[in-house]
Parts: C-alpha cells; sequence; structure tokens
C-alpha cells in the first residue's frame, strides 16, 4: 500500500492543513513561483493578508525563489520543447520577463541541436512527401522551435 499524500493524511485524521502547511506541501513537490501559489492558495486564504504574510516569509526564507523555478522548467523541458513553448510556460507561471529574457537567450543558443533532437527521436529520416515535410514542420513548430531552426532540419 503506497503512503498517503501530506494532505491526503490530514484529511483522512480529520485535520485540515494550514494555509502555510497546503503552501509548503506545494513547494515540496516542485519549485513554485510566487504567483503560481497565490492563485492555487487564494481559495483557502481565511483572512485579508494572510496568504501575502505566508507568501512574503516563504520568500524571505528561500523556499519561493524565481531563478530555481525558472531553471527547473528548463531542466524538465528544454529536451522536449523550443524556447517559444518555455517563455509561454514561464510567463503562465508569473515569472519576471528580465529573468525569463536571460534564461531563454541562453536555450536559443542550442535550440537547432535541440530540434534536431526532437526530430530524430519522432521521425528519424527526412521527408519524401510535400505532405510529410508539413507534418513534421507542424511537429516542430507545435513544439515551440522557431521557423528558422524548422526550416533547417526539415527543408
Amino acid at each position: 500500500m503506497e503512503p498517503a499524500a501530506p494532505a491526503a493524511r490530514a484529511a483522512d485524521s480529520g485535520r485540515t492543513l494550514s494555509l502555510k502547511g497546503r503552501a509548503l506541501a506545494l513547494l515540496a513537490r516542485r519549485e513554485h513561483s510566487r504567483a503560481e501559489l497565490q492563485r492555487k492558495l487564494a481559495a483557502h486564504e481565511q483572512s485579508p493578508g494572510q496568504l501575502q504574510a505566508i507568501l512574503d516569509e516563504l520568500q524571505a526564507k528561500g523556499f519561493i525563489n524565481e531563478e530555481r523555478v525558472i531553471e527547473s522548467v528548463i531542466h524538465r523541458r528544454a529536451s522536449k520543447l523550443g524556447a517559444a513553448r518555455i517563455r509561454q510556460e514561464l510567463q503562465a507561471k508569473g515569472l519576471p520577463s528580465e529573468a525569463m529574457a536571460q534564461a531563454l537567450a541562453q536555450l536559443k543558443g542550442t535550440e537547432l541541436e535541440r530540434a534536431r533532437e526532437v526530430w530524430h527521436r519522432k521521425f528519424g529520416e527526412a521527408a519524401t512527401e510535400p505532405k510529410e515535410h508539413a507534418r513534421q514542420a507542424r511537429f516542430l513548430i507545435s513544439r515551440g522551435f522557431s521557423a528558422e531552426v524548422v526550416r533547417k532540419i526539415v527543408g
């Protein structure tokens, strides 16, 4: 039998997690930005300002760190996605655009190699028909690789 998750254990024993406990449980699973935590925990706030105070405390103690969130997303997703899709994910997390721009600039340098690897894993051989050529190009573009990179690989 698998051990229950912290939230499930708390519910089973008749007690509920505090707002801070919920935030820490989310942070224990993966890195979250402040905006993500705010969105996920807003429904559990019992008094105005309580959530902001908890998030301020967690950020001051280093539990919430925007750079770690960016590094985590890039580490998990760079081998599968292009810079455009990664930028989209980072923006959805409410991260500052300056920090995102610096990380994405580094990704641009490796985009051709990463796209070639993704293409090779999926297709393995060059398209011989226009229909297949278009399918391969659509696949890479949907993964967030730039049109220029896609032309170099599929073209």
